[in-house]
């Protein structure tokens, strides 16, 4: 008993952002494998999920920043305090009224484990701050790892604008240096003073912060599957392109060889743009969050 004890005093002497790696790998590996997640691997990525991803994220970090700054000045946050460089709520708004309008907080949706996960960031701020670096470090270490890959992968998969509009939640403009910034967090985290027990329990913290993004991805996932935003139908990718490539036969003769040529030029097309959107999804697990993401 002595001996596993000891063991375990001495394993949990590691840093902080080691032990957090170490104790999140399973769950990490879970996060991967959600159909959600298999389906951008797989390529299928639209601007349609694009928003939504953005719309839940910016409910996740509405929360994060609000139990933050209500924490800034306790000493189990204090030290890892960095608005400046990494607080993404402004930028998700810029983001949101891009896709959505200037009416885009009534269209937004927010699905039920989106607000779990929101009722938990609440919970931990008020009641339990010491566990609110799990949820920070969990969330802003891998936004911050893969922001500039995704943003111009995404500007050319999904033709978003070359002056950034609709990607700002992946600028970080405060930050100059990633690789250095990331190593002060981390050492910063690493000096947070916290007896066992409470280490032990931001662990655990950890843990849960993949399992509510699991949850949040599966949601997302559901709500593509039904072909839903906020409630409205969207029109599947498949649909939309069968029905105009027989438009433009309507009122014409079946097409002949011109037309046979026309066809392959289009099928080319489909699959560069699928193979781009491919690029996409598989950067887009490799370097975010939005499924939570992170480099250690």
């Amino acid at each position: 008993m002595e001996t596993s004890q000891t063991h375990s005093s001495e394993s949990m002497s590691k840093d902080l952002s080691e032990l957090m790696k170490e104790a999140t790998k399973e769950v990490h590996e879970q996060a991967e494998n959600t159909p959600f997640m298999r389906n951008f691997q797989k390529g299928q990525v639209s601007l349609h999920e694009f928003k939504l991803v953005t719309a839940s994220l910016y409910f996740i970090y509405s929360a994060l920043e609000e139990e933050i700054e209500r924490n800034k000045n306790n000493p189990v946050y204090a030290p890892v305090y960095f608005p400046a460089e990494l607080h993404r709520k402004a930028a998700l708004e810029k983001d949101l009224e891009y896709f959505y309008g200037s009416n885009w907080m009534k269209e937004i949706p927010c699905p039920e484990a989106t607000q779990k996960y929101v009722e938990r960031l609440h919970n931990v701020g008020k009641n339990h701050p010491e566990l609110l670096v799990a949820h920070a470090y969990t969330r802003y270490l891998g936004d911050l790892s893969g922001g500039q890959v995704l943003k111009k992968i995404a500007q050319k998969a999904l033709q978003l604008p070359s002056t950034g509009e609709g990607l700002a939640f992946f600028t970080f403009d405060g930050v100059s240096n990633a690789t250095k910034f990331k190593q002060l967090y981390r050492s910063r985290m690493n000096a947070l003073e916290m007896d066992l027990a409470t280490k032990k329990r931001v662990l655990e913290e950890a843990k849960k912060a993949f399992l509510l993004n699991i949850q949040v991805f599966e949601a997302l996932q559901e709500l593509v599957s039904k072909g839903q935003e906020n409630g409205h139908p969207v029109q599947p990718k498949a649909e939309l392109r069968t029905r105009n490539f027989n438009k433009s036969y309507e009122h014409g003769p079946a097409p002949g060889k011109e037309s046979e040529r026309t066809n392959r030029r289009h099928t080319d097309t489909m699959l560069s743009t699928s193979l781009v959107r491919w690029i996409l999804a598989l950067s887009f697990l490799a370097t975010t969050v939005a499924v939570g993401l992170f480099a250690m």
